[in-house]
């Protein structure tokens, strides 16, 4: 099976603009191929994880990756996916994301010898005319054809900035300049971004006569259609001062019975032979799918060691042995912890395991929390200094487990 036929059975392909040309490219090796991620925080996050898997799929067999980051486009931010407009970031604050980014894609895309090419799109964009690029780009855009687009129409009930306006035609200029130095033939990127990378094939088409390709990927989604990469804390980040190993590991080992096998195939290398196998395990093996789906996840993000901590401590907690030396700590200061002792309300808000006051009641009423192995039924009850230094273990309903220690 090729790379092509192995991209549709693992259920990533969603669009494509002309599917012989493209399985003819990427099969072959010939593929230049970009995608584009905007520099919106210090870390890459689930969200990014099946596009990363992408490249390193399409590198592996013999196509090259060019990983834009978007400096520039960053400025302006993407209005696909949103019902309000995007926080403005400085340039500071781009340019330190910029490096974060950089460390974190070396762990999927082999960036030596000329394997793949990492570019930042402020080189080009932020030196722009703007007369130039109305006269240059403008005519090549129709304004009844860009609202017609999902990406702005979901925008236009709130609002929809110029600034944002903006964007699929920044996205496009991107394809083109890439397509021109660089020999990038082809643009891969989320389902939600069509429309924008539509504009870029279309703009190489006009300015320069030339065909340029485009497919997108599916979203990573749960049964009930939400995305996925979320927990009541925020993100699942890749980067491990974020969302720790062992947090990343019991995401993963923690997701949907209807999600384990899609999630299998999109995202982790098993072979489809290995996959195919598991399918047809018994149903009573379920959680046997879920530690192989944890385990390959996290050591491809952070490394086999890490993977190992990671199942050896969920395994050890969930048995009742209480391993935690790789357990998600927060680390209390003194000052936070009264005389008379540190109330377990608060104590559950200063470790953020829970949104509320009111949140944290409601856990203590149903049963749901447990400080060293003892359920606590008082919503008054305290910990001292002395039990925090000693560390204490939270496990909170039957998945969460935390670790509190005082500086």
């Amino acid at each position: 099976m090729q790379i092509y036929e192995e991209l549709v059975a693992r259920g990533l392909i969603a669009q494509v603009t002309d599917e012989e040309e493209i399985r003819e490219l990427v099969n072959n090796g010939k593929a230049v191929f970009y995608i584009g991620f905007d520099p919106t925080a210090d870390s890459l996050h689930v969200g990014h994880f099946m596009a990363l898997c992408l490249m390193k799929r399409l590198q592996m067999a013999g196509n090259k990756p060019v990983a834009l980051i978007g400096g520039g486009t960053a400025m302006i931010g993407d209005p696909s996916g949103r019902s309000d407009m995007r926080q403005m970031m400085t340039v500071e604050t781009i340019n330190h994301n910029v490096e974060c980014f950089k460390k974190q894609m070396s762990r999927f895309i082999d960036f030596s010898e000329g394997k793949a090419m990492l570019v930042n799109n402020a080189d080009w964009l932020m030196n722009l005319n703007y007369v130039d690029v109305l006269r240059d780009i403008g005519p090549h855009f129709s304004v009844n054809r860009m609202l017609t687009a999902e990406c702005y129409k979901q925008r236009m009930e709130k609002g929809l900035s110029f600034l944002e306006f903006n964007y699929m035609i920044m996205q496009s200029f991107d394809f083109y300049t890439l397509f021109q130095k660089y020999g990038c033939n082809m643009q891969f990127g989320g389902d939600d971004q069509w429309s924008n990378m539509l504009g870029g094939t279309e703009l190489i088409r006009r300015k320069l006569g030339k065909d340029a390709y485009a497919m997108t990927i599916n979203l990573l989604l749960n049964s009930e259609g939400k995305k996925m990469g979320k927990t009541q804390k925020g993100a699942v980040w890749l980067d491990p001062n974020k969302t720790t190993p062992f947090e990343f590991y019991q995401y993963w080992r923690n997701v949907d019975d209807a999600d384990v096998m899609k999630c299998m195939r999109m995202l982790t290398f098993l072979s489809l032979e290995e996959i195919e196998e598991m399918e047809k395990w018994e149903d009573s093996r379920i959680n046997e799918k879920k530690e192989v789906l944890a385990y390959e996840l996290t050591s491809l993000v952070h490394g086999k060691e890490e993977a190992d901590k990671a199942k050896q401590a969920a395994r050890a907690l969930f048995s009742g042995e209480g391993d935690d030396a790789n357990m998600p700590t927060t680390v209390i200061d003194p000052a936070d912890v009264p005389a008379e002792g540190l109330g377990v309300i608060r104590l559950l808000s200063l470790c953020k395991l829970v949104p509320s006051n009111g949140e944290a009641r409601r856990l203590i009423q149903q049963g749901g929390l447990k400080l060293n192995g003892e359920t606590v039924t008082d919503m008054n009850a305290v910990v001292t200094a002395d039990d925090l230094k000693a560390g204490l273990k939270i496990k909170k309903g039957k998945k969460v487990f935390h670790k509190a220690v005082i500086e």
